[in-house]
């Protein structure tokens, strides 16, 4: 696009003033913008895009302030206009005025319903190649108005959420940037949302800013072909993006900071013209569900809508009926969106358990898929939980028999009716019928038993604090020596891994140690291999976000599903080699030829393909592996530590690293001078040996093995 079809619409500041407190910027704000200085400040921006754009102007009016943030007014594609419909009664005010300057400058506007909020270009920014619309949600707009503008401006919707209230609109922390580049700051956004950004912006394209670019509206930038005009950028953001191919014009626009604008939230491009890849999609589905019990004085219905927002949707509550004594019950009927069916999944899975069900009308029998390999469950088949569980067969609810967390749900027919069976993903057998989605289904319990269950305390296995780190640093210069040693030689390090070393963030670490060449050999069970796969495949490990720290609703049925992935693949070495797993421990082991043994157990799930869950086999693959070995690092695996401490011969270097000084000492104390015992956590441990083997500086050759 040539500059001269560039246009933006502006709004001098002449009645501009923080009036009112709508964001946090606005706190401590409040009559407290200099009239003066805005005005000076505005005219910068104006003649530094009109440098390189057309800037027409919308007369500004009384008792609307905020009108000079002229993103807000609608969005805008082609010849067509979806007006906002802002949240704040403050800024409701402005909506005539945009509407009158749209028609008269012949617009097609489009109107969303009078409860609908939707804030302009503020919560949706094209993509600048034209492929698809971003569209926020979560402060301002609602999730429910983005089918709308997939059918008005036919193009396809990718739904985000915003976190962070400091960025309450899209446009505060995103950029999109010519040649299909994204400026932006992904703390602002969930993990579904980070993802789904990942997916559809190759990496060397993402340029992510830090929190203090982000705090001075570093993305609330005005991009006109390679020019980016934004109130301050550092000096290494500026760097990165001039080697991506753009200029950076600063403009300080500190007095529009104080009511929680910038550049970008100033300006509305009126020239985005169609491009032939737009197609009418959104992602978003709804779903209506019922709730009946004492809804109030059990926080039920409190409970049920924090788990729609929280998970990533919102709710319009269509009907309300409240108990009208003490013993009587409520009944709420509650429409749930979400930003995509896998989300909506992962609410419907929440609100299950706390009794919801969808409307009669609404769903007869469950979706059946059928099992194609023993052993492997069909994709999206519902994960049992200990509760007892009803399930639509026939249009009547059926018993699941055999009560059990972590199996599917086997439906079959017989003379004397329907039957539905909990059963372990390894039991299943071609051609049974498992239940998939989470449709027509329901927990059945006694009310008290929810009203007194903390909802944020199931499947909470690793929701318990971290003890603190203690000094190590000594011993650990010493470890680091001797693995150099041991490489550069082309000796042997076994490695005995316990899950521990994924959930404390330690698995990209043992990941470098094994693309370094460090290790020759990996021991462990199931659960690392299956924790370590589950971090690979979806980010997390044992449903905790590895990123941020926190546990993911619905995130307890992760590591069924990685299993079930590589039970279908066949092998770990199939499914990196397919494709499926793409990172971490034990793509590593794959990729640089690095054996490993997994050695099952009575509790472990699934299992994977490659654990042997003959102990015998097991033993003598671990024996196998560990012959010739000069060091066993042994990283917070108490069981499977103990084992191959008892087959090791003496002479080789054992090093036991556990967060519990019991497990340290049990298995350090060999009588042999060559086990040295650290109670640390286990992640500081590998962060720590990286760093010190980065400061040696021998010579590094890789021996030849056989």
């Amino acid at each position: 696009m040539s500059t001269d079809a560039i246009r933006f619409l502006m709004c001098p500041p002449d009645h501009y003033d923080v009036d009112y407190v709508i964001n946090p910027w606005m706190e401590g704000n409040v009559h407290k913008s200099s009239r003066e200085r805005a005005a000076e400040q505005w005219q910068g921006l104006f003649h530094l895009i009109k440098d390189h754009a057309i800037v027409d102007l919308v007369k500004p009016e009384l008792g609307v302030p905020d009108m000079v943030f002229t993103a807000n007014a609608g969005l805008l594609l082609d010849n067509t206009v979806v007006l906002s419909r802002f949240y704040h009664k403050e800024r409701q005010g402005e909506e005539p005025f945009f509407q009158a300057w749209f028609e008269q400058n012949g617009f097609t506007v489009h109107v969303l319903p009078k409860d609908l909020p939707f804030e302009g270009a503020g919560d949706a920014l094209l993509d600048r190649e034209g492929r698809w619309l971003w569209a926020g949600y979560g402060f301002r707009s609602e999730l429910d108005s983005h089918p709308y503008l997939a059918k008005w401006l036919d193009i396809e919707v990718l739904s985000l959420r915003l976190m962070d209230e400091r960025f309450y609109h899209l446009d505060t922390c995103f950029c999109p940037l010519l040649d299909g580049y994204l400026l932006y700051y992904p703390p602002a956004f969930d993990a579904y949302s980070n993802r789904l950004i990942e997916m559809r912006v190759p990496e060397q394209k993402r340029i992510a800013v830090g929190e203090v670019d982000a705090a001075n509206f570093a993305c609330n930038a005005v991009n006109i072909n390679q020019i980016i005009i934004m109130n301050q950028a550092s000096d290494d953001l500026k760097q990165r993006l001039g080697a991506a191919g753009f200029q950076v014009l600063e403009t300080p626009l500190t007095e529009f900071l104080k009511a929680g604008g910038a550049a970008k939230c100033l300006t509305l491009r009126t020239t985005e013209p169609i491009q032939p890849l737009h197609s009418a999609a959104a992602t978003v589905e709804s779903r209506t569900i019922q709730m009946a019990g004492h809804l109030l004085d059990s926080g039920l219905i409190n409970r049920a809508l924090d788990i729609i927002t929280e998970g990533g949707g919102s709710f319009q509550v269509l009907n309300f009926s409240l108990g009208e004594q003490k013993q009587s019950t409520s009944n709420a009927e509650i429409r749930v969106t979400a930003p995509s069916h896998s989300v909506m999944e992962e609410i419907m899975v929440q609100l299950i358990d706390l009794g919801a069900v969808p409307r009669p009308q609404e769903v007869c029998d469950n979706p059946l898929a059928e099992v194609l390999q023993d052993g492997v469950a069909p994709d999206d088949f519902y994960v049992t939980t200990i509760y007892p569980t009803e399930v639509r067969v026939n249009c009547e609810w059926v018993r699941v028999q055999n009560q059990r967390m972590d199996g599917a749900i086997v439906v079959a027919h017989s003379p004397s009716g329907a039957t539905a069976e909990c059963r372990l993903l390894r039991d299943l057998k071609q051609g049974e019928k498992i239940i998939v989605g989470v449709e027509g289904i329901r927990t059945v319990r006694k009310a008290e038993s929810r009203d007194l269950r903390a909802a944020d305390k199931e499947f909470s296995f690793m929701g318990s604090g971290v003890s603190s780190e203690r000094r190590v640093e000594l011993l650990v210069e010493q470890i680091a020596w001797e693995l150099r040693q041991i490489r550069d030689r082309g000796g042997k390090v076994v490695v005995v891994g316990g899950p521990v070393v994924i959930h404390t963030g330690g698995a990209d670490h043992l990941a470098q140690l094994i693309r370094d060449g460090y290790v020759q050999a990996l021991l462990g069970g199931n659960a690392i291999a299956v924790h370590d796969i589950e971090q690979s495949m979806m980010g997390t490990s044992l449903g905790m976000d590895m990123k941020r720290g926190i546990s993911v609703r619905g995130g307890h049925r992760h590591h069924l599903k990685a299993i079930n992935s590589v039970r279908r693949a066949g092998s770990i070495a199939q499914a990196v080699e397919q494709g499926m797993i793409t990172s971490g421990v034990f793509y590593e082991c794959v990729r640089h030829s690095v054996p490993f043994s997994l050695a099952g157990s009575i509790r472990d799930d699934g299992p994977l393909p490659d654990t042997k869950m003959d102990l015998l086999e097991a033993q003598a693959d671990y024996a196998r592996l560990i012959e010739g070995a000069d060091m066993i690092l042994m990283l917070s695996s108490m069981l499977h530590s103990i084992g191959v401490g008892n087959m090791t011969p003496a002479g080789v270097k054992m090093v036991c690293v556990d967060i519990n000084p019991a497990v340290v000492t049990k298995l350090s104390d060999r009588g042999s001078v060559e086990s040295v015992g650290i109670v640390t956590d286990v992640g500081l441990f590998l962060s720590l040996l990286l760093q010190q083997l980065s400061k040696l500086t021998s010579p590094y050759r890789l021996a030849q093995t056989v």
